[in-house]
C-alpha cells in the first residue's frame, strides 16, 4: 500500500505540511493486474494480506478492474510510502520491511498460487520476496506451474535476481530488470543501448530465460529473445510521477502477449505505457487512452 503526500519542502526540526494524502493498493503484482484491468484487460492478483492494514487493502482492491485471490497472514500488511517535494520536484520513497515468512508459507503459496494458474496462460511475479522466502522461490514457482502450460514473466529484485541469473534451473519464459541491475550483474556500466543489446543476448544464451527485456528509464527498453532484439524508445512526456511505471510496462506486455501479439508490438505496447505512467500523478498507473496514443511515439528499432 503506497501513500503519497505533496510537500512545499522538506526540512528536518520542524512540522513539514502535507497535501491530503493518496491512498492506493500497490506492491508489483498487485499493480500489474490493476494495470491490465486498467487497459482493458482481465487479470487476477494472488495477494497476500494481513491484519488491520489488510483489510484495508482489501477493500482498496475491491474498486480496481480486477479479480483478487488473497492469501492471508497472521501479521499485518506493510505500508510503502512516497513523497513528493512540490519545490524543487523531487520524489522520495520509502519501503517498510514486510512480515517474516517461513518455509511453510511458502510452500502453501506455492500452491494457492499454482491453483489459480490459467492453462495456456501468463502469471506474472514480481516485486521483491518476503522475508524468510527461499531465494529459488521463482525456480520452484516455474516448476509448480510447468505442467499447466502457462508462461512466467518475472520482475524481481536483489538476492532472487541474482539466483536466478546464476543458477538458471526452471527457467521463466521472461525475464526483466532495470539497468543498474544489469550492470551489477555484468560487473561493469554500459552506457549505450548496443552494450545492453550484447548483455542481454548473452542471458538468453546463458539459458536465463527465453525472453530478456532491460529498462532504460527514459530511453526505453531492450527486448531479447526468438533469435531477435529490439529496442523500443520511450515517448517524450513531462513526467509527473515514476511510480508505477514499471509495473504499468509489465501489464501492457503481458496483456498484449495474452491477446497472441507478437514480442516487438508487446514491448511497443510496453514502453507506452510506462510512458503514459509517469504523466500521473501520485500512485496512479497508466491511463488506456493515453498509453494507445502514445504507442506511435515509442518507435521500434531492430537491433540484430
Amino acid at each position: 500500500m503506497i501513500f503519497l503526500h505533496l510537500l512545499k519542502k522538506i526540512g528536518s526540526g520542524k512540522k513539514n505540511r502535507c497535501d491530503p494524502p493518496l491512498r492506493d493498493p500497490g506492491g508489483g503484482g498487485v499493480n500489474v493486474a490493476r494495470a491490465i484491468g486498467i487497459l482493458g484487460g482481465d487479470a487476477g492478483a494472488f495477494v497476500a494480506v494481513g491484519g488491520h492494514t489488510g483489510q484495508i487493502f482489501l477493500a482498496l482492491l475491491a474498486k480496481e478492474n480486477m479479480r483478487v485471490h488473497p492469501f492471508m497472514l497472521s501479521a499485518e500488511t506493510r505500508h510503502n510510502m512516497a513523497i513528493i517535494e512540490r519545490k524543487s520536484g523531487k520524489q522520495y520513497r520509502f519501503v517498510m520491511p514486510g512480515p517474516k515468512w517461513d518455509l511453510a508459507m511458502a510452500n502453501q503459496a506455492l500452491e494457492a498460487i499454482y491453483s489459480e494458474v490459467p492453462a495456456n496462460g501468463y502469471v506474472v511475479l514480481s516485486g521483491s520476496n518476503p522475508p524468510g522466502v527461499p531465494v529459488d522461490f521463482t525456480s520452484q514457482l516455474m516448476q509448480k506451474i510447468a505442467g499447466s502450460g502457462a508462461k512466467l514473466i518475472v520482475d524481481i529484485s536483489g538476492k532472487a535476481l541474482r539466483h536466478l541469473t546464476v543458477n538458471p534451473e526452471n527457467p521463466p519464459y521472461l525475464l526483466r530488470m532495470n539497468k543498474p541491475e544489469a550492470e551489477e550483474l555484468a560487473g561493469k556500466e554500459m552506457g549505450t543501448v548496443a552494450e545492453l543489446a550484447a548483455f542481454a543476448r548473452h542471458q538468453v544464451k546463458q539459458g536465463v530465460a527465453e525472453v530478456i527485456i532491460l529498462a532504460l528509464g527514459a530511453k526505453g527498453s531492450v527486448l531479447a529473445g526468438n533469435g531477435q532484439c529490439w529496442h523500443a524508445n520511450a515517448a517524450d512526456v513531462a513526467v509527473r510521477s515514476k511510480v508505477g511505471a514499471g509495473d504499468s510496462f509489465v501489464g501492457a506486455l503481458t496483456l498484449a502477449l495474452s491477446t497472441g501479439q507478437a514480442l516487438p508490438a508487446a514491448l511497443q505496447k510496453g514502453v507506452a505505457a510506462a510512458s503514459a505512467a509517469v504523466m500521473t500523478d501520485a500512485t496512479r498507473l497508466c491511463q488506456r487512452q493515453q498509453a494507445e496514443a502514445l504507442i506511435d511515439q515509442c518507435p521500434l528499432v531492430r537491433l540484430d
